[in-house]
């Protein structure tokens, strides 16, 4: 006979209860087993992909993101800079990722030196995308920066109601050289 009990942990187990153990009762504690290791693959591997299809089939990372927050912190020292002020938005369709960031106090340049400071506090691409778990990569095909263009780049996201939380992967930041090795972390929230 089997019998559900509750282990220390909470976790609920199926134990073979009975006199002696049988051939047959070994074959059945073996496939006990395996439908248990199953369950924990599914709920390991298949689970978090099938959330993060969910985001994006029910619509819930479409539309049009405007940024509340942008922070740069350093990997190696946790020093982090927060941007005052930032302006932009992430336009997310069914195929299609288009960002456009800029950096604070930002005026329309009227010399060369003025155009290179815009140029460096600003982040502009665009191109189609694809979802795995929580990581967003979009296959750029237009951006401010040509080095960019034809590259994959990878975001961590979280969804929490109308907040989307960006997070790139350490590299060099565009917009702080200086802090090494960073990453940057974006609070969107829907637009209505």
């Amino acid at each position: 006979m089997i019998r559900v009990v509750q282990g220390r942990n909470g976790a609920s187990r199926c134990r073979l209860v009975g006199r002696g153990v049988t051939r047959k009762r070994k074959g059945e504690m073996a496939m006990l087993r395996l439908f248990r290791h199953s369950l924990a693959l599914f709920e390991l591997v298949v689970l978090p992909s099938l959330y993060s299809s969910l985001a994006l089939a029910d619509g819930a990372l479409l539309g049009v993101w405007k940024l509340n927050g942008f922070t740069v912190e350093s990997v190696e020292t946790k020093e982090r800079r927060y941007r005052q002020n930032p302006k932009g938005y992430v336009v997310i369709t069914a195929d299609r990722l288009i960002t456009v960031l800029t950096g604070e106090g930002r005026k329309p340049p009227s010399t060369d030196e003025d155009r290179i400071s815009a140029f460096k506090t600003m982040i502009a691409y665009s191109g189609q995308y694809r979802i795995e778990e929580n990581r967003l990569t979009t296959k750029v095909d237009t951006a401010w920066n040509e080095s960019w263009t034809g590259t994959d780049q990878v975001r961590i996201f979280r969804l929490e109601g109308d907040k989307l939380f960006i997070e790139t992967l350490p590299a060099v930041s565009v917009t702080a050289p200086e802090l090494g090795i960073a990453r940057g972390i974006l609070e969107f929230e829907r637009t209505k």
